[in-house]
């Protein structure tokens, strides 16, 4: 495709920082453009794979402690989530089962709920609502020391880098610079996939093992970095 149509179809304003970060470049630009592409659909199914993990585990966590209904009561009057600080989690979670109608069931729920829901069950009101013991998922986190707590907090920020990564690629956002610059460093990408990784040795998942066939993050990340 010339240049010129590709440019008109993406929109200008989009495809000048791609051409600006290749010495205005044509042909590299759109080869950088493709392959940021590339990256994010690579890079999504892996953010898809850790967010299922991860709320099928606070799932069974919580199923095992409350029962295999444990969201809806919750949010009852007089729940965990009854209060003042949590109200927003409440919320979120008695609008998705209202949206759910007659065709409600907990696993359904638990599939409409998205990341920052599960992610906000680490921030302190929640994570005391729920008892104080999540972390259990990750049974092989490492033992806080005085210079690093690996508490909830923690938890619930190193978290949010996920999210951020995945909001970035679920609104069409470059994922293959330097963060505000237009300069081709996939730093930050692969930070954000190493954090996936730790978080499924913490749970004691093999990730090489679920994610065989679908794990090309290092070698698309250096197909950018040497464009």
């Amino acid at each position: 495709m010339r240049f010129e149509d590709f440019k008109n179809i993406m929109s200008e304003p989009r495809i000048n920082r791609y051409l600006n970060a290749v010495s205005l470049d044509t042909r590299k630009a759109m080869t950088l453009y493709r392959k940021n592409l590339k990256l994010s659909q690579e890079m999504f199914t892996i953010v898809s794979c850790f967010e299922v993990a991860l709320r099928n585990a606070i799932d069974r966590h919580y199923t095992n402690l409350f029962g295999p209904e444990w969201l809806k009561d919750f949010v009852l009057a007089g729940g965990q989530l009854d209060t003042v600080q949590s109200r927003t989690t409440k919320n979120i979670i008695s609008n998705t089962k209202q949206k759910l109608g007659v065709s409600y069931t907990h696993p359904k729920l638990v599939a409409e709920l998205d990341f920052g829901l599960w992610r906000y069950l680490f921030a302190k009101p929640q994570f005391l609502a729920g008892g104080q013991n999540l972390l259990q998922i990750f049974p092989s986190k490492p033992t806080s020391t005085p210079t690093i707590q690996y508490n909830h907090t923690f938890i619930f920020n190193e978290l949010a880098k996920i999210n951020d990564l995945r909001n970035r690629i679920a609104h069409h956002e470059p994922i293959c610079f330097v963060p505000n610059n237009a300069v081709i460093n996939t730093n930050y990408t692969r930070q954000s996939y190493n954090l996936i990784v730790q978080f499924f040795r913490w749970m004691n998942i093999n990730e090489s093992e679920l994610l065989y066939g679908l794990d090309h993050i290092i070698n698309v990340c250096n197909e950018i970095d040497n464009i």
